[in-house]
């Protein structure tokens, strides 16, 4: 009966947090990171840029969406207590960025992707599979996942403009840990995922981030 509680107390939790996640009604634990130096306001900024900076911060809160999809549908279907709690614990931290993203696209006059709901369902989707398919498999996943993440968020620093440091203060704390959650799933046993599969996600988180970058 304990058991029964315990997986209805998960699946509550996974939906109060998808509900929180896609209306944008969550809370960063840690402070919004700042560059070293002097800040830059949405008003140094001219329109243009400010367009550009603010589709880019969407592609990256779009990700964060899919991040807490993703950890949350793997926390799920983990099979070990200390996978179903490294698993949570990344989402808490992915937390942070979705805030910090939701709080300069505010800031920059931006929105969040139209699609969000839908980023959001299909990412669990996915985790809910890789959860399937083993514990393994499912961290393998997740540094597969947050490489490719690392990657993008680098190109992201080489278009972002140079006066926006606000943005890219958030970027490069996002990228660093990306990086940190990929070490620790790479040091929890994830196996190295087939290149067909690599590809697959490639090209499905290109075509993500192609739209959310207009809608």
């Amino acid at each position: 009966m304990s058991r029964s509680l315990s997986a209805l107390d998960l699946w509550l939790t996974s939906l109060d947090r998808a509900l929180r996640t896609v209306t944008s009604s969550v809370h960063a634990a840690q402070p919004t990171p700042v560059a070293a130096g002097t800040g830059a306001e949405p008003a140094m900024l001219s329109e243009e840029q400010k367009r550009e900076a603010g589709a880019l911060m969407r592609v990256n809160h779009v990700g964060e969406v899919c991040a807490q999809a993703l950890y949350q549908a793997q926390a799920l279907t983990a099979r070990s207590p200390s996978l179903r709690e490294q698993m949570a614990q990344a989402a808490r931290e992915e937390i942070d960025h979705l805030a910090w993203t939701q709080q300069r696209l505010d800031e920059l006059g931006s929105r969040p992707s139209l699609l969000n709901p839908l980023w959001y369902a299909g990412a669990f989707g996915i985790g809910m599979l890789a959860g399937r398919l083993g514990d393994r498999v499912s961290l393998g996943f997740v540094v597969e996942t947050e490489r490719q993440v690392e990657q993008h968020l680098a190109s992201h620093l080489q278009r972002l403009p140079e006066v926006d440091v606000a943005s890219r203060a958030i970027v490069e704390q996002m990228k660093v840990d990306e990086a940190r959650h990929a070490d620790n799933a790479l040091a929890a046993g994830g196996m190295e995922l087939p290149a067909p599969v690599r590809g697959l996600m490639r090209a499905a988180a290109k075509v993500m981030t192609t739209t959310a970058h207009y809608i």
